[in-house]
């Protein structure tokens, strides 16, 4: 085959895609079965929606709510409000992910479902892949993108230096409605050792997904015990955890979530989305992020795959591409991470930017790039 890509989010589908709209041969390997519930925030910045148009993926068929204000809390209440000046969407994973794979697979894509990569080499001699899954099958591909999230045993075997270190950072998602509340509105809410974000998703849902630590979850026990206590000290955290209906008993949690810097090339293997950084919550557009850095790969594939450029320049212009891109936006996100999450400083800084809504305007636009 021509192309392997590792992993069924949105990088991977949105590469799929667009190197198959191309004209290449493409398996894209997925370890769940679609759909599914991922936690992220799931507000996607307007930037994407000339790319997926161009793929034939506009996201309009899947009633995504429209967004365009974003207000911030401070533990204490302090509220902040400014206009999304690009403005973006919201629509749940579960929907976005599993239309796209649907897409994918109409259009010649091989999406392999409930299969896991566990290992993959590079053959110099032969300037190619090989990856093996987890049933003992072997690949070969002139080309591998690892699109699989934040965090996977692959990271282990490329012995990447964050899967080295442990992080204190976990991630819990609910999908919840609440009637009457805004769907124009992405709002983000601090509390002690971690922050929430809340916005309108398709149908009538809501998506609510916070960061804190396994610290702050241990000395409470249970994510039950942590919101009553931590999180609705938040006035606006409190109104609207106890008002909400949660749509599925159990909420999505992940651990172990890297704010570190990342490679994003491994042993000749292109990493994106998540894989090759992760911008915190606080700042959202992830999903923005993962789709863009499915453009940049794909672009560059194709100019390797033609046989325009060798491996080496393709590396390179990625990673330069990939920087240029998105490597001021994580420096920004991991700063206004350490602004956040402290009651006092909090409570500081968002008392100051109220009165100062061009430094907002700023940071906002220092988190989300341009249409592409």
């Amino acid at each position: 085959m021509d192309v392997l890509i590792i992993g069924g989010g949105l990088a991977g589908l949105a590469a799929s895609l667009d190197l198959r709209q191309r004209g290449y041969r493409v398996m894209l390997v997925e370890r769940k079965r679609y759909p599914f519930h991922k936690v992220c925030g799931e507000y996607v910045s307007q930037e994407v929606v000339p790319y997926l148009h161009r793929l034939g993926a506009s996201p309009e068929p899947l009633g995504p709510a429209t967004i365009t204000r974003l207000q911030v809390s401070a533990p204490g209440g302090a509220l902040l409000s400014a206009p999304l000046a690009l403005g973006g969407f919201g629509i749940s994973r579960y929907r976005l992910d599993h239309y796209l794979a649907e897409l994918a697979q109409a259009r010649g894509v091989a999406v392999e479902q409930g299969a896991t990569v566990t290992t993959v080499t590079y053959d110099l001699a032969a300037d190619q892949h090989h990856a093996t899954l987890a049933d003992g099958r072997v690949l070969t591909a002139r080309l591998v993108l690892g699109t699989y999230g934040k965090r996977a045993n692959l990271d282990r075997q490329l012995q990447r230096p964050f899967f080295q270190q442990r992080s204190p950072y976990l991630g819990v998602k609910y999908h919840l409605r609440l009637p009457g509340h805004p769907r124009d509105l992405i709002s983000l809410h601090n509390f002690a050792d971690g922050y929430a974000g809340f916005s309108a998703i398709e149908e009538d849902k809501l998506c609510f997904c916070y960061l804190t630590t396994r610290r702050n979850l241990k000395a409470h026990g249970t994510i039950a015990g942590l919101e009553a206590q931590v999180l609705m000290r938040n006035p606006h955290l409190r109104a609207i955890l106890t008002s909400a209906e949660q749509l599925y008993p159990q909420p999505e949690v992940i651990n172990e979530i890297s704010f570190a810097p990342k490679s994003c090339v491994e042993d000749h293997v292109l990493l994106c989305g998540d894989a090759a950084g992760l911008i915190t919550p606080l700042c959202g557009n992830g999903m923005a992020m993962a789709l863009h850095g499915a453009y940049l790969a794909a672009g560059h594939a194709h100019r390797f795959l033609q046989g325009h450029i060798h491996r080496a320049a393709l590396e390179a212009a990625y990673t330069h591409s990939w920087q240029q891109q998105f490597g001021a936006r994580l420096r920004v996100g991991r700063l206004v991470q350490r602004l956040f999450g402290q009651p006092r400083l909090s409570d500081w800084v968002i008392g100051g930017l109220r009165h100062w809504p061009g430094a907002v305007q700023a940071l906002v636009a220092r988190t989300h790039g341009q249409p592409f």
